[in-house]
């Protein structure tokens, strides 16, 4: 069945962030399977909306086509309250990237307060998109989702170059670590920064892109490492950029490496999968799921002498780099395509389209 499908999400499309690059594909894939898929754009300061957002947004959801499938994007929908959801009489299916209330530094009244308006709001949705088998189980759990009403849709992962290194793209030059996130508490950079500041004998050097510019604690806290590391000579922050840019980082890198305390599904790791490169990572969340032990290094996020040693392993045996970019590549290659993920959402939709009936 073809369908009218209306996306909401808080802000701009465009935002540069795994999440609203899922969301931006999905839309762009509905579409190509034939489906009428469109974005509504709701205020910009959830999930942490003052009460006029809310008004707003709810406001703009009442006036969304009636024949259209009410999709929300979780960033908004666990933050709205559950009532007026309920009260807008329509089905609603929610799209859960990651728990609000697993958002690392926030404080703890404010995370309370997160998680509660969030389970409400799950409670109102007919159907509930997860990007990873993890996030779907917190959300059952922890919120109280029953399984039934969850379905996993792992994001797609475009097919990649494998990664020339550093030394193809530039000879001699020290191996290239890189590291891609958002610069939020969550992404642990001053974590993966520390780390690296016990390995200024060895020769590397670091890119962090993500903006710089959604958190200015976390980017003052970034600096701060850095400057506490006395490795600023050794590391770009480079950033958020645009696409052909990133795949340029990744096309030249010889190591992926982010500590992340909670991923959703970490679409950045499935790109340095799908590049071939070694990894090491912060086990938090889907991360485990998403990065093989063959691909690369796991550890706790928090444990920076644990990072440290993989990075050392990693930089010290380049016949142990290329056995774990093999075993990042062949994960990399059997990961699904965005097509799967859209045929996957419109199966939801579907189901959620036939119970509801008719609609006027």
């Amino acid at each position: 069945m073809k369908a009218s499908i209306v996306l909401a999400l808080p802000g701009d499309p465009e935002t540069i962030s795994g999440g609203y690059g899922y969301d931006r594909r999905l839309v762009a894939e509905l579409g190509l399977a034939g489906h009428e898929a469109h974005f509504l754009r709701l205020p910009g300061d959830f999930p942490l909306p003052a009460s006029e957002s809310i008004d707003s947004a709810l406001d703009s959801l009442a006036a969304a086509p009636a024949e259209a499938l009410l999709m929300i994007d979780g960033l908004a929908l666990g933050a709205l309250p559950a009532e007026r959801l309920a009260a807008l009489g329509r089905p609603i299916v929610g799209l859960v990237h990651h728990p609000l209330s697993h958002e690392t530094g926030l404080d703890p009244a404010v995370a309370a307060r997160l998680a509660a308006s969030e389970r409400a709001a799950l409670a109102v949705a007919t159907a509930v998109v997860v990007t990873s088998p993890a996030t779907a189980c917190v959300l059952a759990a922890d919120f109280a989702v029953p399984t039934a009403r969850i379905t996993v849709a792992l994001p797609g992962t475009d097919p990649r170059p494998r990664a020339m290194g550093s030394g193809a793209m530039r000879p001699g030059t020290a191996p290239s670590i890189l590291a891609v996130g958002t610069v939020i508490p969550r992404k642990g950079h001053d974590r993966l920064v520390a780390a690296l500041g016990g390995l200024a004998d060895r020769p590397w050097r670091l890119t962090i892109v993500g903006a710089l510019d959604r958190d200015p604690a976390a980017a003052a806290a970034l600096y701060a490492a850095i400057e506490r590391a006395g490795i600023g000579a050794r590391v770009d922050l480079a950033g958020a950029v645009p696409p052909a840019r990133l795949a340029e980082l990744y096309a030249a890198a010889d190591v992926f490496a982010l500590l992340s305390a909670f991923e959703g599904y970490g679409m950045a790791f499935a790109e340095a999968l799908a590049c071939g490169l070694p990894i090491v990572a912060g086990d938090g969340g889907a991360v485990a799921e998403t990065v093989p032990a063959a691909a690369g290094f796991l550890v706790p996020p928090e444990d920076v002498e644990a990072a440290r040693a993989a990075l050392a392993r990693l930089l010290d045996d380049p016949a142990l780099r290329r056995a774990k970019a093999d075993g990042a590549r062949a994960a990399g290659l059997a990961l699904p395509g965005w097509d799967a993920t859209a045929a996957i959402v419109a199966g939801v939709l579907a189901r959620v389209a036939g119970d509801a009936g008719p609609r006027r």
